[in-house]
């Protein structure tokens, strides 16, 4: 007589059929799923004897149940990590781990092209000027409030501009009248000379060196044909009818006093104190 061989649950004979060692006891396949099977972790369904088990860290998968919880990449044959509980493959952990990038707020991966700035993180496209919104990467650039610009376009827009040509000064300049100049703007209008540390003045909005102005420019003095110009002596002009003189010129053609300020009297174009004039 053969000795029995039953199923744990059922007692059914198991001689001559399938049946699962549970905790060293015979199980037979139907009592196996219903009363032995692990639960899928996804599925929540029985893991049956006719499905391939996935187990890690307790818990239980079918084999097509184990995927990526970000992407559903299945991931029986591939590596992968946990995170809350959660199973997923190499990339979409990385990405779940990585930065956020200031620009578009993807997530910068690890071997992107990227830029870090006052503790935030741009993928390398991303980090683009405010004004022109092309990309800075090896560039210069500087910000305003909470914008980046890169030179060019921060040089146009909140740059000092020349007062003569109204292009932005990049380098250098000089300051004439509290406004800025190219140092190649300032210069004499007549003889084109630099005038940037040398004398010069203006006429009509135009700025001449003081030769120029002495030859082109300057009134000449009735008295000795010199320009009147603003520069040391002469200083002070006496005028009258269309005429001018230094006021050191204004003198009686007799007797050679100053008449600056003083009652005077003209004949034939020359100029005579009162007691001269009496003489006359």
């Amino acid at each position: 007589m053969t000795d029995r061989f039953d199923c744990f649950y059922c007692r059914d004979d198991l001689h001559g059929k399938k049946y699962i060692k549970k905790d060293e006891r015979p199980v037979c396949v139907r009592c196996f799923d219903k009363f032995c099977a692990n639960t899928c972790a996804e599925c929540r369904r029985p893991i049956g004897t006719d499905s391939k088990e996935l187990h890690h860290k307790s818990r239980y998968w079918h084999e097509d149940c184990f995927r990526c919880s970000k992407c559903y990449k299945p991931l029986a044959k591939e590596s992968f990590s946990t995170k809350d509980d959660k199973i997923m493959c190499g990339k979409c952990s990385s990405r779940e781990d990585a930065p956020r990038c200031h620009g578009c707020y993807k997530a910068v991966l690890p071997g992107d092209e990227n830029v870090e700035y006052k503790s935030n993180v741009w993928h390398e496209n991303c980090f683009t000027c405010y004004q022109c919104k092309l990309p800075i990467r090896t560039q210069s650039f500087l910000t305003k409030g909470d914008d980046v610009y890169c030179a060019p376009c921060h040089q146009k827009k909140f740059g000092k501009h020349c007062f003569h040509c109204k292009q932005v000064i990049t380098s250098g300049g000089v300051n004439y009248q509290d406004q800025p100049w190219h140092s190649d703007c300032l210069v004499c209008r007549t003889c084109r000379k630099p005038l940037a540390g040398a004398r010069f003045t203006s006429h009509q909005d135009h700025v001449y060196c003081v030769d120029c102005y002495k030859s082109t420019v300057a009134k000449k003095c009735c008295g000795c044909q010199s320009p009147i110009t603003g520069f040391g002596k002469g200083t002070n002009v006496v005028n009258y009818e269309g005429k001018c003189w230094h006021e050191y010129c204004f003198n009686c053609k007799k007797c050679s006093l100053c008449l600056a300020n003083k009652r005077f009297v003209v004949n034939a174009e020359e100029i005579f104190c009162t007691d001269c004039a009496k003489k006359l």
